[in-house]
Protein backbone atom coordinates (compact mmCIF):
# COMPACT_ATOMS: atom_id res chain seq x y z
CA UNK A 1 0.00 0.00 0.00
CA UNK A 2 1.39 3.36 -0.94
CA UNK A 3 1.92 6.00 1.15
CA UNK A 4 -0.31 8.36 -0.90
CA UNK A 5 -2.92 5.34 -0.38
CA UNK A 6 -2.35 5.30 3.42
CA UNK A 7 -2.63 9.24 3.90
CA UNK A 8 -6.31 9.53 1.69
CA UNK A 9 -7.10 6.07 3.55
CA UNK A 10 -6.65 8.92 7.13
CA UNK A 11 -8.50 11.59 5.24
CA UNK A 12 -11.68 10.06 4.40
CA UNK A 13 -11.54 8.36 7.66
CA UNK A 14 -11.85 11.74 8.93
CA UNK A 15 -14.87 13.58 6.63
CA UNK A 16 -16.93 9.97 7.94
CA UNK A 17 -16.37 10.57 11.64
CA UNK A 18 -16.50 14.80 11.88
CA UNK A 19 -12.92 15.83 12.11
CA UNK A 20 -11.87 16.61 8.66
CA UNK A 21 -10.40 20.19 7.58
CA UNK A 22 -11.85 20.43 4.16
CA UNK A 23 -13.96 18.37 1.78
CA UNK A 24 -13.18 15.50 -0.29
CA UNK A 25 -12.46 15.27 -4.28
CA UNK A 26 -11.97 12.25 -6.06
CA UNK A 27 -11.01 11.66 -9.67
CA UNK A 28 -11.82 8.70 -11.72
CA UNK A 29 -10.21 7.69 -14.29
CA UNK A 30 -12.66 6.95 -17.52
CA UNK A 31 -13.92 3.49 -15.94
CA UNK A 32 -13.91 -0.10 -17.71
CA UNK A 33 -17.69 -1.46 -18.00
CA UNK A 34 -18.00 -5.64 -18.14
CA UNK A 35 -19.29 -4.80 -21.08
CA UNK A 36 -15.34 -3.96 -22.55
CA UNK A 37 -14.58 -7.36 -21.46
CA UNK A 38 -16.51 -8.67 -24.61
CA UNK A 39 -17.48 -11.37 -22.28
CA UNK A 40 -20.94 -10.33 -21.00
CA UNK A 41 -21.63 -10.15 -17.20
CA UNK A 42 -19.55 -12.76 -15.35
CA UNK A 43 -22.95 -13.63 -12.73
CA UNK A 44 -24.31 -14.61 -15.73
CA UNK A 45 -21.91 -16.54 -17.52
CA UNK A 46 -20.58 -20.42 -17.01
CA UNK A 47 -16.92 -19.53 -18.41
CA UNK A 48 -14.26 -20.11 -15.45
CA UNK A 49 -14.27 -16.30 -13.27
CA UNK A 50 -10.56 -16.25 -14.38
CA UNK A 51 -11.68 -14.89 -17.80
CA UNK A 52 -12.84 -11.49 -15.88
CA UNK A 53 -9.43 -10.90 -13.50
CA UNK A 54 -7.81 -9.08 -16.54
CA UNK A 55 -10.73 -6.57 -16.65
CA UNK A 56 -10.71 -6.05 -12.88
CA UNK A 57 -6.89 -5.84 -12.82
CA UNK A 58 -6.74 -2.94 -15.48
CA UNK A 59 -9.23 -0.93 -14.04
CA UNK A 60 -7.64 -1.12 -10.98
CA UNK A 61 -3.94 -0.21 -12.42
CA UNK A 62 -5.85 2.41 -14.18
CA UNK A 63 -6.67 3.98 -11.03
CA UNK A 64 -3.97 3.60 -9.57
CA UNK A 65 -2.29 5.45 -12.46
CA UNK A 66 -4.60 8.47 -12.40
CA UNK A 67 -3.96 8.98 -8.35
CA UNK A 68 -0.41 9.11 -9.27
CA UNK A 69 -1.00 12.09 -11.89
CA UNK A 70 -4.07 13.45 -9.90
CA UNK A 71 -2.62 13.65 -6.51
CA UNK A 72 -6.64 13.45 -5.64
CA UNK A 73 -8.27 11.73 -2.48
CA UNK A 74 -9.03 8.33 -4.00
CA UNK A 75 -8.24 5.07 -3.17
CA UNK A 76 -7.98 2.76 -6.09
CA UNK A 77 -10.86 -0.50 -6.01
CA UNK A 78 -10.48 -3.83 -7.44
CA UNK A 79 -14.41 -3.59 -8.21
CA UNK A 80 -16.69 -7.06 -8.79
CA UNK A 81 -18.62 -5.06 -10.38
CA UNK A 82 -22.48 -6.32 -11.51
CA UNK A 83 -25.68 -4.87 -12.61
CA UNK A 84 -29.11 -4.91 -11.03
CA UNK A 85 -30.10 -8.16 -12.11
CA UNK A 86 -28.42 -10.09 -9.29
CA UNK A 87 -30.47 -10.69 -6.51
CA UNK A 88 -33.11 -10.99 -8.93
CA UNK A 89 -31.65 -13.81 -10.94
CA UNK A 90 -31.01 -15.42 -7.38
CA UNK A 91 -34.86 -16.10 -7.27
CA UNK A 92 -35.15 -17.25 -10.73
CA UNK A 93 -35.49 -13.81 -12.66
CA UNK A 94 -34.62 -14.33 -16.65
CA UNK A 95 -32.28 -11.51 -17.11
CA UNK A 96 -32.91 -9.73 -20.35
CA UNK A 97 -29.48 -8.48 -21.95
CA UNK A 98 -29.87 -5.28 -23.94
CA UNK A 99 -27.35 -4.24 -26.63
CA UNK A 100 -25.92 -1.08 -25.23
CA UNK A 101 -26.75 -1.10 -21.46
CA UNK A 102 -26.59 -3.53 -18.89
CA UNK A 103 -28.13 -6.13 -17.83
CA UNK A 104 -31.48 -5.90 -16.34
CA UNK A 105 -34.15 -8.65 -14.64
CA UNK A 106 -37.44 -9.92 -15.91
CA UNK A 107 -40.25 -10.05 -13.78
CA UNK A 108 -41.04 -13.57 -12.77
CA UNK A 109 -44.19 -13.38 -10.48
CA UNK A 110 -47.74 -11.35 -11.22
CA UNK A 111 -49.45 -11.93 -8.55
CA UNK A 112 -49.42 -12.75 -4.82
CA UNK A 113 -50.10 -16.34 -4.95
CA UNK A 114 -47.27 -16.75 -7.01
CA UNK A 115 -44.82 -14.39 -4.88
CA UNK A 116 -45.50 -16.36 -2.38
CA UNK A 117 -44.77 -19.42 -3.89
CA UNK A 118 -40.97 -18.24 -3.76
CA UNK A 119 -38.09 -19.46 -1.25
CA UNK A 120 -35.22 -17.53 -0.49
CA UNK A 121 -32.32 -19.23 -2.08
CA UNK A 122 -29.47 -20.85 -1.08
CA UNK A 123 -26.59 -18.20 -0.92
CA UNK A 124 -23.92 -21.48 -1.73
CA UNK A 125 -26.40 -22.54 -5.02
CA UNK A 126 -27.45 -19.64 -6.43
CA UNK A 127 -24.75 -19.35 -9.47
CA UNK A 128 -25.15 -15.87 -9.87
CA UNK A 129 -24.62 -14.61 -6.38
CA UNK A 130 -21.50 -17.53 -5.84
CA UNK A 131 -19.72 -16.10 -8.84
CA UNK A 132 -19.10 -12.73 -6.90
CA UNK A 133 -16.85 -14.44 -4.33
CA UNK A 134 -15.26 -16.63 -6.80
CA UNK A 135 -14.45 -13.28 -8.92
CA UNK A 136 -13.14 -11.59 -5.69
CA UNK A 137 -11.17 -14.39 -4.54
CA UNK A 138 -9.78 -14.84 -7.86
CA UNK A 139 -8.90 -11.01 -7.74
CA UNK A 140 -7.51 -11.43 -4.64
CA UNK A 141 -5.19 -14.02 -5.46
CA UNK A 142 -3.94 -11.51 -8.51
CA UNK A 143 -3.33 -8.59 -6.84
CA UNK A 144 -2.85 -9.59 -3.47
CA UNK A 145 -5.05 -10.54 -0.39
CA UNK A 146 -5.04 -6.60 1.05
CA UNK A 147 -5.97 -5.41 -1.93
CA UNK A 148 -8.96 -2.32 -1.75
CA UNK A 149 -12.23 -4.36 -3.04
CA UNK A 150 -15.03 -2.80 -4.04
CA UNK A 151 -18.12 -4.43 -4.31
CA UNK A 152 -21.63 -5.02 -6.51
CA UNK A 153 -24.02 -3.48 -7.19
CA UNK A 154 -26.85 -3.62 -3.94
CA UNK A 155 -30.19 -3.07 -3.60
CA UNK A 156 -33.00 -2.44 -0.66
CA UNK A 157 -35.18 -5.67 -0.15
CA UNK A 158 -38.11 -3.88 -0.82
CA UNK A 159 -36.61 -2.85 -4.55
CA UNK A 160 -35.60 -6.81 -4.92
CA UNK A 161 -39.18 -7.55 -4.74
CA UNK A 162 -40.08 -4.65 -7.21
CA UNK A 163 -37.80 -6.09 -9.59
CA UNK A 164 -39.18 -9.99 -9.43
CA UNK A 165 -42.70 -9.01 -9.04
CA UNK A 166 -44.40 -7.25 -12.32
CA UNK A 167 -44.87 -4.01 -10.98
CA UNK A 168 -48.32 -3.56 -12.26
CA UNK A 169 -49.98 -5.98 -10.08
CA UNK A 170 -47.27 -5.11 -7.29
CA UNK A 171 -48.24 -1.34 -7.25
CA UNK A 172 -51.68 -2.57 -6.57
CA UNK A 173 -50.87 -5.19 -3.79
CA UNK A 174 -49.38 -2.21 -1.80
CA UNK A 175 -52.92 -1.34 -1.65
CA UNK A 176 -54.79 -4.37 -1.59
CA UNK A 177 -52.10 -7.69 -0.12
CA UNK A 178 -49.87 -5.57 1.21
CA UNK A 179 -48.90 -8.58 3.53
CA UNK A 180 -48.01 -10.10 0.08
CA UNK A 181 -45.24 -7.49 -0.59
CA UNK A 182 -43.89 -7.38 2.91
CA UNK A 183 -43.52 -11.27 2.56
CA UNK A 184 -41.46 -10.92 -0.65
CA UNK A 185 -39.26 -8.23 0.72
CA UNK A 186 -38.90 -10.25 3.33
CA UNK A 187 -37.39 -12.92 1.57
CA UNK A 188 -35.38 -10.36 -0.53
CA UNK A 189 -34.17 -9.06 2.55
CA UNK A 190 -33.14 -12.02 3.88
CA UNK A 191 -30.95 -13.35 1.10
CA UNK A 192 -29.44 -9.97 0.82
CA UNK A 193 -28.26 -9.99 4.80
CA UNK A 194 -27.07 -13.61 4.33
CA UNK A 195 -25.02 -12.32 0.98
CA UNK A 196 -23.71 -9.26 3.38
CA UNK A 197 -22.56 -10.93 6.03
CA UNK A 198 -20.92 -13.79 4.32
CA UNK A 199 -19.22 -11.18 2.13
CA UNK A 200 -17.67 -9.30 4.65
CA UNK A 201 -16.27 -12.42 5.89
CA UNK A 202 -14.43 -13.27 3.47
CA UNK A 203 -13.25 -10.00 2.07
CA UNK A 204 -12.91 -7.86 5.11
CA UNK A 205 -11.05 -5.44 2.73
CA UNK A 206 -14.28 -4.65 0.42
CA UNK A 207 -15.22 -1.14 0.52
CA UNK A 208 -19.47 -1.22 0.91
CA UNK A 209 -20.25 1.84 -0.98
CA UNK A 210 -21.47 0.68 -4.65
CA UNK A 211 -22.68 4.06 -5.80
CA UNK A 212 -20.84 6.22 -6.91
CA UNK A 213 -17.48 3.93 -6.39
CA UNK A 214 -15.73 5.22 -3.66
CA UNK A 215 -13.80 3.61 -0.64
CA UNK A 216 -15.55 3.82 2.71
CA UNK A 217 -14.15 2.60 5.65
CA UNK A 218 -14.35 -0.77 6.07
CA UNK A 219 -16.24 -1.15 9.36
CA UNK A 220 -19.04 0.62 8.06
CA UNK A 221 -22.38 -0.38 7.17
CA UNK A 222 -23.83 -1.67 3.74
CA UNK A 223 -24.58 0.83 1.38
CA UNK A 224 -28.15 0.19 -0.71
CA UNK A 225 -30.04 1.15 -3.76
CA UNK A 226 -33.08 2.72 -2.63
CA UNK A 227 -34.89 3.84 -5.76
CA UNK A 228 -38.26 2.20 -5.47
CA UNK A 229 -39.11 4.91 -2.94
CA UNK A 230 -39.81 7.72 -5.42
CA UNK A 231 -42.85 5.05 -6.54
CA UNK A 232 -44.45 5.36 -3.10
CA UNK A 233 -45.99 7.48 -0.76
CA UNK A 234 -44.02 8.68 3.06
CA UNK A 235 -46.54 6.70 4.78
CA UNK A 236 -45.67 3.83 2.69
CA UNK A 237 -41.94 4.22 2.75
CA UNK A 238 -42.49 3.92 6.51
CA UNK A 239 -44.20 0.72 6.22
CA UNK A 240 -42.32 -1.22 3.75
CA UNK A 241 -39.10 0.39 3.51
CA UNK A 242 -37.88 1.99 7.06
CA UNK A 243 -38.23 -1.70 9.34
CA UNK A 244 -35.51 -2.78 6.65
CA UNK A 245 -33.72 0.03 6.50
CA UNK A 246 -33.57 0.25 10.29
CA UNK A 247 -32.63 -3.62 10.68
CA UNK A 248 -29.73 -3.36 8.14
CA UNK A 249 -28.43 -0.90 10.10
CA UNK A 250 -28.67 -2.22 13.48
CA UNK A 251 -27.52 -5.33 12.04
CA UNK A 252 -23.83 -3.89 10.41
CA UNK A 253 -23.98 -0.82 13.18
CA UNK A 254 -24.90 1.90 9.88
CA UNK A 255 -26.10 2.42 7.04
CA UNK A 256 -25.39 4.53 3.68
CA UNK A 257 -28.14 5.18 0.73
CA UNK A 258 -28.01 5.53 -3.09
CA UNK A 259 -31.30 6.78 -4.28
CA UNK A 260 -31.61 8.30 -7.84
CA UNK A 261 -35.73 8.86 -8.05
CA UNK A 262 -37.44 12.16 -7.73
CA UNK A 263 -38.11 11.34 -3.78
CA UNK A 264 -37.30 15.03 -1.99
CA UNK A 265 -40.97 14.10 -0.15
CA UNK A 266 -39.33 10.98 0.97
CA UNK A 267 -36.97 13.38 3.00
CA UNK A 268 -38.57 13.50 6.69
CA UNK A 269 -38.37 9.39 6.39
CA UNK A 270 -35.07 9.36 5.45
CA UNK A 271 -33.96 10.92 8.82
CA UNK A 272 -35.84 8.23 10.57
CA UNK A 273 -32.66 5.81 9.38
CA UNK A 274 -30.85 4.76 12.31
CA UNK A 275 -26.93 5.71 11.90
CA UNK A 276 -27.68 7.07 8.03
CA UNK A 277 -23.80 7.67 7.33
CA UNK A 278 -23.80 8.69 3.47
CA UNK A 279 -25.94 9.69 0.56
CA UNK A 280 -25.61 9.36 -2.69
CA UNK A 281 -28.38 11.62 -4.40
CA UNK A 282 -28.54 11.53 -7.85
CA UNK A 283 -30.17 15.32 -8.97
CA UNK A 284 -33.68 14.93 -9.66
CA UNK A 285 -35.93 17.59 -11.11
CA UNK A 286 -35.29 19.87 -8.18
CA UNK A 287 -31.67 19.66 -8.51
CA UNK A 288 -29.10 18.91 -5.17
CA UNK A 289 -29.93 21.89 -3.17
CA UNK A 290 -33.04 20.37 -1.45
CA UNK A 291 -30.84 17.91 -0.02
CA UNK A 292 -29.32 20.53 2.29
CA UNK A 293 -31.72 21.78 4.60
CA UNK A 294 -33.02 17.95 6.16
CA UNK A 295 -29.35 16.66 5.72
CA UNK A 296 -27.06 19.41 6.88
CA UNK A 297 -24.92 20.07 9.53
CA UNK A 298 -22.20 17.59 11.52
CA UNK A 299 -25.01 15.26 12.21
CA UNK A 300 -26.02 14.46 8.70
CA UNK A 301 -24.78 12.03 7.07
CA UNK A 302 -21.75 12.93 4.49
CA UNK A 303 -22.92 13.67 0.87
CA UNK A 304 -21.06 11.68 -1.67
CA UNK A 305 -21.85 13.18 -4.96
CA UNK A 306 -21.27 12.12 -8.21
CA UNK A 307 -22.23 13.39 -11.68
CA UNK A 308 -22.12 17.29 -10.31
CA UNK A 309 -21.75 19.90 -12.55
CA UNK A 310 -19.10 23.17 -11.06
CA UNK A 311 -21.89 24.75 -10.48
CA UNK A 312 -23.82 22.73 -8.74
CA UNK A 313 -20.77 21.80 -6.61
CA UNK A 314 -19.76 25.83 -6.31
CA UNK A 315 -23.65 26.13 -4.90
CA UNK A 316 -23.72 23.29 -2.53
CA UNK A 317 -20.69 23.94 -0.84
CA UNK A 318 -21.76 27.70 -0.33
CA UNK A 319 -25.22 27.27 0.78
CA UNK A 320 -24.49 24.01 2.81
CA UNK A 321 -24.82 25.06 6.80
CA UNK A 322 -21.50 24.38 9.09
CA UNK A 323 -20.30 20.86 9.94
CA UNK A 324 -22.06 19.52 6.44
CA UNK A 325 -19.31 17.14 4.83
CA UNK A 326 -18.87 16.50 1.28
CA UNK A 327 -16.89 14.20 -1.15
CA UNK A 328 -17.05 15.04 -4.51
CA UNK A 329 -16.70 12.76 -7.27
CA UNK A 330 -15.74 13.70 -10.81
CA UNK A 331 -16.07 10.29 -13.40
CA UNK A 332 -14.15 10.20 -16.52
CA UNK A 333 -11.62 12.46 -15.53
CA UNK A 334 -9.14 13.36 -18.04
CA UNK A 335 -5.80 14.95 -16.64
CA UNK A 336 -6.10 18.79 -17.50
CA UNK A 337 -10.15 18.42 -16.21
CA UNK A 338 -9.19 16.82 -13.24
CA UNK A 339 -6.36 19.27 -11.95
CA UNK A 340 -8.86 21.86 -12.74
CA UNK A 341 -11.73 20.81 -10.95
CA UNK A 342 -9.55 19.50 -8.09
CA UNK A 343 -8.00 22.84 -7.80
CA UNK A 344 -11.61 24.73 -7.64
CA UNK A 345 -12.96 22.61 -5.22
CA UNK A 346 -10.39 22.52 -2.85
CA UNK A 347 -10.43 26.44 -3.18
CA UNK A 348 -14.55 26.74 -2.24
CA UNK A 349 -13.48 24.45 0.16
CA UNK A 350 -11.22 26.23 2.06
CA UNK A 351 -13.54 29.37 2.26
CA UNK A 352 -15.92 27.00 3.81
CA UNK A 353 -14.10 25.80 6.65
CA UNK A 354 -12.54 28.76 7.10
CA UNK A 355 -15.93 30.34 8.03
CA UNK A 356 -16.44 27.53 10.06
Amino acid sequence: MSKKVMENKQFIRTIFDGTADRHGFVCHASDLTIQDTGLGDFTLSTDPVNQWVPWVVKNYERQTKALERYGDDNIPLAPVTTATHLFAKAFGCDVHMPPDSPPCAVPLVSNAAEADTLEIPDLWKSESLYRVFELANAVRDELGQDVDLGICDMQTGFDIANQIWDKNDLFCALMLDPGAVKRLSAKCASLLKTFLIELRKEFPTMSPAHCPRIWTPTELGPWVSNDEVGSISPEMFEEFCLPELNDLSDTFGSIGMHCCADAEYQFSGFRKIRNFYAFNRVSSKQGYLPILEPFGGPDAPVHCLAWVSDEDMEQLIKKASEGTRFIFVNLNANDDRASEWRAKGLALSAKYFAKA
